[in-house]
């Protein structure tokens, strides 16, 4: 069964990932791939995206990834990122998030995503871990 692309991008409507103007590309099982302006209010003072918005971008791929992959009754939240730094990515620009599944269990699921500029140059590169729970009551 094909993945609902526009769907899970409403569900990120009003939320962080939406005020950050993450826009899914393509969600498949094992691959999450989106797009995000590099806009003034998510940068540092010298004019480049911020840690913490690669950070919460690459989170957010990878929570959409185990999403996908869970069963009925099932949620997720993240238990572990690592992050490492490796380019600015300027103001104005726009980066572009490839998120592959390196593990995904029945308990945890692991993702790595890679944080490129538009010119291809990778800028960061993120390890997480996502815990599947119960679903809220």
């Amino acid at each position: 069964m094909p993945i609902d692309i526009a769907s899970i991008q409403v569900r990120l409507d009003g939320l962080f990932p939406h005020l950050m103007g993450v826009r899914l590309v393509a969600v498949e099982p094992e691959r999450v791939l989106a797009e995000m302006p590099v806009r003034a209010d998510l940068c540092t003072a010298g004019g480049i995206l911020h840690g913490g918005a690669h950070m919460a971008f690459a989170d957010t791929l990878g929570a959409v990834g185990t999403l996908v992959n869970l069963p009925a009754g099932k949620w997720t939240t993240t238990t572990d990122s690592s992050t490492k730094f490796i380019a600015a990515a300027p103001v104005g620009g726009t980066v572009t998030g490839e998120c592959v599944a390196l593990h995904r269990g029945r308990t945890t699921m692991v993702w790595q995503t890679s944080i490129r500029r538009a010119d291809g140059k990778l800028c960061a590169v993120v390890t997480q871990t996502q815990l599947v729970i119960d679903a809220p009551g």
